[in-house]
Order: structure tokens, then sequence, then C-alpha cells
């Protein structure tokens, strides 16, 4: 399923930590603390365990959002946005 992991985390090693397993699942770097793409269910939570692991609960958060193909058609990309048909792409050639 496509989706969306947002995260807000104070310290430089936990956040490329982060962006690393992020990055080892596939999942396309939109923005700073933003990546998209497709995970199964058991990716979702493998991720969510890992970064569960290594995150500071009291000042970091964690989002990840699933988002249908449909919703995904809906999205309004303003200003220096990410190139939605190649992350399209990416997750499509992802599938196959």
């Amino acid at each position: 399923m496509l989706v969306w992991v947002i995260y807000d985390i104070a310290k430089n090693k936990t956040r490329n930590r982060v962006a690393i397993y992020c990055k080892g699942y596939g999942l396309y770097h939109v923005q700073k603390s933003v990546f998209l793409g497709t995970l199964n269910k058991n990716e979702i939570d493998e991720l969510s365990l890992k970064c569960d692991e290594i995150i500071n609960k009291k000042e970091d958060s964690v989002y990840i959002f699933p988002i249908c193909d449909e919703d995904f058609k809906k999205v309004k990309l303003l200003g220096q946005a990410f190139d939605k048909k190649m992350v399209k792409d990416e997750v499509i050639a992802k599938l196959f």
C-alpha cells in the first residue's frame, strides 16, 4: 500500500537512522523529513518497530499514513514539490 512517512526528530543521529530505514524499504525521499512509497503490512510493522526502538518518545514523532491511489491522485503539489509522476512510476516499478 502507498504510505507517507513523516517525522520530527530532535537528534541528527536518530533522524539519520530513520531516513536510512525508510530508504532501505525503497521509500522515495520527497522532503527533508518526509518519505513516500509502497510498503506491505509486514514492512509497515517492521519500520514502525525499528523507529519505535530508537526515537525519544518524549520529544520525537514518526507518522506512517497509508493513502489509497485515488487519494494520492488528489494530492496538490505547490511550489517546489516532488515529481508525483516519478514517485508513482517508482511505486509501480517496485510492484513488478
